[in-house]
């Protein structure tokens, strides 16, 4: 039998392991990306390593997330970030160039590429042929550096795209279609690959609209195959000769089916507060909304936005709502400003924002409270939107747009407009003028790091104990995110070089004492945290990982785990376990104290173990899923120590 194009890209990259589901491969990384909110820890750990030159094709830091200059913070992280970048021989996005997504899809992104970036949407460039895959900060320096990337190999589902989508379905309905059968978990250690007739009915941004939210389907990636639609898109780029034909072989296998006729497609919406929360529009229809915003990595096409500014041009959006709207190229403003859409926008009374990840994160615009927000974000976690009581629903451009001249929640094919008809460009704005190319290494060696004051260096981290008494510090249910263990937004990202100021932000919105419970009992040893399943679902901030082990975390103990966070943990020393029998959760509370005896011995021994309960007649059994390498990781305290040793036995 056949290979896939997963299948191709992990064997054509294999570097350590078998490609056995469920066992831990070694990846040769070609591609790097990171952008601000994540970068800084990233050039801080390369920095700590001793790294002298990235080892990739190509890596990239972007600065879109933390673009609000309220104080000297954003700013003076934007400076240490380019002199990182010259440093390490880095392509430096300046602020206000883009997404960090969209634009790597643009300059640098070719089939038959691994890209790892520290951003759970770099999965989005797997529209491209290539696999591409989110994952935590240190995991992006090592792939820097020239290491592979560990990851367990995953099962591929193949999705059989036929048919063609309907007038006011688009691209965002597919994936919330997708979330809408398996939910937030559903994909957790596969990759999610789309072939079929019916994929020659979308277009590149299309399927990156698609790739992209497959981080909220818990998967590993997402990949297209490297067709005609990609040469088309290359060659608009200017880069047609970095393009191959990548497809499955004749006869290719999946490990899981599944089957999508886009004709059958109707528009879609995810209620809050969940990605995976999807009905029919019209099943929530007359919802009165305070927001409707068109923009983020999820929906980042020239389509996309020229879609919406069709449907409200020569009209007003309705009294009360606010219309934002959020380029995400600065290549995408200008041609939108060329075609007539910007000015649509503003006559219909939207707001103009800059081009970056904005309100998606957090920065700005967030709604007020116990108000409808409609968004083509790929996230409606509780509080990410910068609202703590924030009501955000997920949708298409369409629904966004028609909703918003109405001002409650209407099913676009019900408007009685007309649909719009929108063609991709042929000759699109190229400008590459805000992307600087990586420094000669001899210019590189010259440069210094610039470091403002908001910049602190990563506290050392000690060796996991043989033996702990752990106090329970909270109880948590499931599907508890990132945003939850450490949120984004303006008030909290500019400290995310400054990893003691962010540690005083850890799990406030679960439990607002935890800080102060935390420091209290952090020199005495540390303490866990126990949850439910699918925790640290979401973003791949390691800072949800670092700051918590900061204050004393030792152990996390839940149901199960979201892939991404699940590396973070293990590689900041922070020990991941899992309940062999759920039921154990409800045996547990806050202030229950965990014993930990011969535990070194222990992970190394055998996958599971028990933890007895001080004060209690009653044992907890727990399981790992360590690998050999990373249980020599978390005997050392982390990967940052364990790269260190390494470095001096060399």
């Amino acid at each position: 039998m056949g290979y896939n194009v997963t299948q191709k890209l992990i064997n054509s990259h294999l570097i350590q392991g078998e490609m056995t589901p469920g066992s831990e491969i070694g990846l040769k990384i070609d591609q790097t990306l990171t952008q601000d909110a994540t970068g800084t820890m990233v050039m801080l750990e390369l920095e700590a390593m001793g790294v002298e030159r990235a080892q990739t094709e190509a890596s990239a830091q972007y600065v879109d997330h933390n673009l609000i200059q309220e104080d000297n913070k954003n700013p003076d992280d934007h400076l240490f970030l380019e002199s990182a970048a010259k440093r390490f021989g880095l392509h430096f996005s300046r602020p206000g160039n883009g997404v960090s997504h969209p634009v790597h899809m643009q300059r640098l992104a070719a089939p038959g590429k691994t890209l790892l970036g520290s951003d759970s949407h770099t999965c989005a460039n797997g529209c491209m042929g290539m696999l591409a895959m989110g994952a935590g900060g240190i995991d992006v320096a090592m792939a820097i550096a020239g290491e592979p990337f560990y990851v367990k190999m995953p099962k591929v589902w193949g999705v059989k795209v036929t048919g063609e989508l309907p007038d006011w379905v688009s691209a965002k309905d597919v994936i919330l279609e997708m979330l809408r059968r398996h939910g937030v978990k559903g994909g957790v250690h596969h990759v999610f690959e789309y072939y079929g007739p019916g994929l020659k009915n979308l277009t590149a941004m299309d399927r990156h609209v698609i790739a992209n939210m497959g981080a909220e389907l818990g998967a590993t990636g997402t990949v297209f195959p490297a067709d005609e639609v990609t040469r088309r898109f290359m060659a608009r780029q200017g880069r047609e000769k970095e393009w191959f034909e990548l497809l499955p072989d004749e006869g290719a296998g999946y490990d899981v089916h599944d089957e999508l006729h886009l004709s059958d497609l109707a528009p879609l919406i995810a209620k809050p507060s969940s990605p995976g929360n999807v009905v029919p529009v019209e099943e929530v229809e007359g919802e009165a909304i305070y927001q409707s915003y068109v923009g983020s990595s999820a929906n980042p096409g020239y389509r996309d936005f020229a879609v919406a500014s069709e449907i409200v041009a020569g009209k007003q959006v309705a009294d009360g709502v606010s219309f934002d709207i959020n380029p995400t190229s600065r290549q995408m403003l200008v041609d939108l400003s060329q075609n007539g859409h910007i000015a649509n926008f503003l006559q219909a009374g939207a707001r103009l924002h800059q081009a970056g990840c904005n309100g998606c994160i957090g920065m700005g615009q967030a709604p007020a409270t116990g108000r409808n927000s409609l968004r083509t974000t790929p996230r409606n976690f509780p509080g990410r939107s910068g609202t703590k009581e924030d009501s955000v629903y997920l949708c298409s451009p369409e629904t966004a747009a028609v909703s918003a001249l109405e001002g409650k929640i209407t099913d676009p094919r019900k408007s009685g407009l007309a649909y719009p008809s929108v063609v991709e460009l042929e000759k699109p704005t190229v400008d590459t003028r805000l992307l600087d190319d990586p420094l000669p290494l001899s210019e590189a060696k010259k440069v210094n790091l610039v470091k403002g004051p908001n910049v602190a260096s990563i506290p050392e981290m000690g060796e996991l104990p043989d033996e702990m008494e752990l106090p329970v510090l909270l109880k948590m249910g499931d599907d508890i995110s990132t945003d939850e263990i450490l949120a984004g937004g303006a008030r909290v990202l500019p400290y995310r070089s400054n990893l003691p100021e962010i540690s005083k932000f850890a799990f406030e919105i679960v439990d607002d004492t935890y800080y102060d419970r935390a420091m209290d009992v952090k020199e005495s040893g540390g303490h866990a945290v126990v949850a439910g399943a699918n925790y640290g679902q979401g973003s791949s901030r390691e800072h949800a990982a670092l700051a918590p082990k900061y204050l004393g975390l030792q152990v996390a103990i839940v149901e199960d785990f979201a892939r991404i966070h699940w590396q973070n943990l293990a590689n900041f020393g922070v020990l991941p376990l899992t309940f062999t029998n759920a039921d154990d959760l409800e045996k547990l509370e806050e202030g229950d104290v965990l014993q930990f005896k011969d535990l070194r011995n222990k992970l190394s021994k055998s996958s599971t173990f028990n933890v007895e309960v001080k004060g209690k007649d009653l044992q907890i059994e727990v399981e790992h899923a360590l690998s050999e390498r990373q249980i020599e990781i978390m005997k050392a305290g982390g990967l940052i120590n364990w790269v260190k040793e390494r470095l001096d036995k060399d």
